[in-house]
């Protein structure tokens, strides 16, 4: 070979080596590479492997280093609640960008776990690298549902739509309470009573006007005395609203309810007491009340002279329901009218035997650094210290058992500070959600409290706590209106309750329930009702004989 041929033969392999190089690398460039998740954001949270306090209106966006293949994204992606597969809605944002959010939102107080399988691919077929898990645990959306406004105007407003459950909802032939949203021609004997003193506190800040609560109560006080059924001056729990005919209530209970009446004449004798220097219409009603109230034989209720009231009396089974009422529970107030009647009065003797159980209503241990003079293991529902204390005063009031201030107030604190310990781990509870009492809950009505906590809240428990615990309350009432107003306000002020957890919002409101946050909120803000009940003479002077003293008992 010439030297010229080796120079045209090394020329050849220099241009071969290269054409090789430039294949090669042109092979390189359109080879696909790796296909990742490059980044992953819930909300305003980005790249964790667990997220908290997750909005229930929050999106999943996965970023990825290439296009994402749409097809492989259902059967790869799994949003799990409770190991349950959960349905999502997926929206690609640009070619590499993926949106995720749940049919309907993710619950609240949840927890999720996200899986990403390797089965995700790109457009050019390379499965995802490797997959990942993430912990997603939801909070609230805590965005403001109404505008804020001073704290007297939402106190304001709490009270003017709550009555609205008495007034536009009252029975529109008796004028009485309806027991529940939902119940027809049902009324309610306890609940009329607390409606009755929500049309004081109605009538005095002008939601309606005097003449026209006075024309409401007269309504209701003409069919309790010309159509209702009654016995011994007692009535039933619950009333036929279009008829006056008894409803029974339970099983042997299809007579008198004592603790009931005695509500329903809490109320009617504060209204007496509104009225008692008014026209000549308004003092017919005080008249009306008075004998009605003169009426009701309480001693007839000591089942043949014990020295104990009984809770029902039966024109069919007499006594048989057999339930004797001892202390400590709402009833203080049968009590204190039975012995405040002019006509039936009961002993001294009968409060300290039956109600007092000479003295075996006391408790006296401590919970969370508050004593609690009277009643059950942590106080028992936050309405035993609410629905006696509509009328009676406890502000200064004592007797040998207790300072029912210290009482009131204590229980109502043992019950906040358990809601925020939250021993059993339920959604929401804290500082802001508290709050257990009887009221509707997701596996029914029950008597709410620490020591029966089903993770149901109820708005009155805290609302109807106001003279007690002011800031507390407040700060319940903030988190109800401003942060769950869109699940919990409504035509007649808030629903009954709620349950987090179970991600539950009832959807009635009760007359029981309703009544008690107008009125002690008006006894938190000027003592009103207070005032009126303890002024009144019977009272006075059946308070003092049970031994009770009191800076409004003269």
């Amino acid at each position: 070979m010439t030297v010229r041929n080796r120079v045209n033969m090394r020329a050849v392999y220099f241009i071969l080596s290269l054409l090789l190089i430039s294949c090669s690398k042109d092979d390189a460039s359109e080879a696909p590479g790796k296909f990742e998740l490059q980044n992953i954001s819930i909300g305003e949270k980005q790249d964790q492997s667990s997220f908290e306090n997750v909005a229930p209106n929050a999106s999943i966006v996965l970023t990825f280093t290439d296009a994402v293949d749409e097809a492989t994204i259902q059967s790869n992606i799994i949003l799990k609640l409770n190991d349950q597969a959960v349905a999502y809605d997926s929206k690609l944002q640009g070619k590499d960008k993926l949106s995720l959010t749940p049919t309907g939102g993710f619950k609240s107080f949840s927890s999720y776990k996200l899986v990403i399988n390797p089965g995700v691919k790109s457009t050019s077929g390379v499965s995802l690298t490797n997959g990942k898990v993430y912990e997603i645990r939801t909070g609230m959306d805590d965005s403001d549902k109404f505008d804020r406004i001073p704290d007297e105007d939402l106190l304001t407003l709490v009270q003017k739509q709550t009555f609205k459950y008495f007034w536009n909802f009252g029975h529109a032939h008796s004028g009485m309470a309806c027991e529940r949203t939902t119940s027809g021609d049902v009324v309610t004997t306890g609940g009329t009573g607390f409606g009755v003193m929500a049309m004081l506190v109605a009538a005095e800040r002008g939601f309606v006007t005097r003449q026209e609560a006075l024309e409401r109560v007269q309504k209701i006080v003409t069919f309790l005395d010309k159509e209702c059924t009654s016995y011994h001056g007692a009535y039933a729990h619950w009333i036929n609203g279009a008829t006056g005919e008894t409803k029974p209530f339970g099983d042997k209970d299809d007579g008198a309810d004592l603790v009931e009446t005695s509500l329903l004449f809490q109320g009617l004798l504060a209204a007496r007491a509104y009225f008692k220097d008014g026209s000549e219409a308004e003092s017919k009603l005080c008249s009306d009340i008075t004998r009605l109230w003169e009426a009701i034989e309480w001693t007839w209720f000591q089942k043949s002279g014990e020295s104990v009231l009984y809770w029902h009396w039966s024109p069919n089974y007499g006594f048989e329901k057999n339930l004797p009422i001892r202390g400590w529970n709402e009833c203080l107030i049968t009590y204190v009218l039975a012995a405040s009647s002019p006509t039936y009065p009961i002993d001294k003797a009968v409060y300290e035997a039956g109600w007092a159980r000479n003295g075996g209503l006391k408790n006296g241990n401590t919970y969370y650094g508050y004593k609690l003079p009277l009643g059950a293991d942590k106080g028992g529902p936050l309405f035993l210290s609410q629905y006696s204390f509509l009328g009676i005063n406890p502000k200064g009031l004592k007797d040998q058992y207790a300072d029912y201030w210290e009482q009131n107030q204590n229980h109502t604190l043992i019950n906040y500070n358990y809601c925020k310990e939250n021993p059993k781990g339920y959604a929401g509870y804290g500082a802001s959600c508290w709050g257990l009492t009887a009221s509707d809950g997701d596996n029914g009505y029950s008597a709410h409290s620490p020591t029966n906590d089903k993770g149901v809240i109820a708005p009155t428990a805290a609302l109807s706590a106001f003279p007690y615990t002011p800031e507390e309350s407040m700060s319940a009432l903030h988190f109800y209106y401003y942060k769950m107003g869109d699940k919990l306000w409504r035509d007649y002020g808030f629903v009954d309750a709620f349950n987090l957890t179970a991600n539950w919002y009832d959807n009635q409101c009760i007359a029981i329930d309703q009544g008690p946050i107008i009125c002690m909120i008006e006894n938190y803000r000027t003592g009103m009702l207070w005032n009126l009940f303890m002024a009144i003479p019977e009272i006075q002077q059946g308070m003092k004989k049970l031994g009770f003293e009191s800076p409004a008992l003269n």
